[in-house]
């Protein structure tokens, strides 16, 4: 979750400039107060205290490869620096790919919504040429009823003339002999 981690990047370095703040007025008081001595010090050359060290021993000497304790609240001051330096980079880091991230999202986000429209207009288009299709369907459907029912009453009008057809020509045969016999007669 970005805001948490925004907030915990907030507090490392609230609490590290803090750090460094106390650490710096702490010394800031010893050297004020070591600086003093020092000077003090340098005004009266003291001789060591008491008998010097038995045979064996070397006079006491401080370590030349220790600071003290000003030198350690310096590193220790240091380490705070760098710690604060390290956190901003690294919010630096994640609020950049938190950007990223939202920017890739957003165009996602931007390109599936034109799939969608894109896709509802294919759908709708598809939907409206089914419903086209249909009414056509039920037009023909319609018109081959209707065809299917002429052919039935032509059926019948085309059997009736076969079937009565002999019965006919006869008939026509007699009524042309007998139109034969009145000419026949009457001339």
């Amino acid at each position: 979750d970005r805001e948490k981690e925004n907030k915990e990047f907030q507090t490392t370095v609230a609490d590290q400039r803090e750090t460094q703040k106390l650490l710096k007025a702490a010394l800031k008081v010893l050297q004020d107060f070591y600086g003093k001595k020092a000077a003090f010090m340098q005004q009266h050359k003291q001789e060591p205290a008491g008998p010097p060290p038995p045979p064996g021993f070397e006079a006491y000497k401080k370590n030349a490869a220790s600071g003290g304790v000003m030198k350690m609240i310096q590193e220790i001051i240091n380490d705070a620096k760098a710690m604060e330096a390290e956190a901003i980079r690294s919010e630096e880091d994640a609020q950049k790919a938190y950007e990223d991230f939202v920017k890739e999202t957003n165009a996602s986000i931007e390109a599936k919504s034109k799939e969608i429209v894109n896709k509802s207009e294919l759908k709708a288009k598809a939907e409206g040429e089914l419903v086209e299709t249909k009414e056509s369907k039920e037009a023909v459907m319609l018109e081959l009823e209707q065809l299917s029912n002429y052919d039935a009453e032509l059926h019948q009008s085309c059997d009736f003339v076969l079937k009565n057809f002999d019965i006919r020509q006869t008939a026509r045969d007699e009524e042309i002999e007998a139109l034969k016999q009145a000419k026949a007669i009457l001339s």
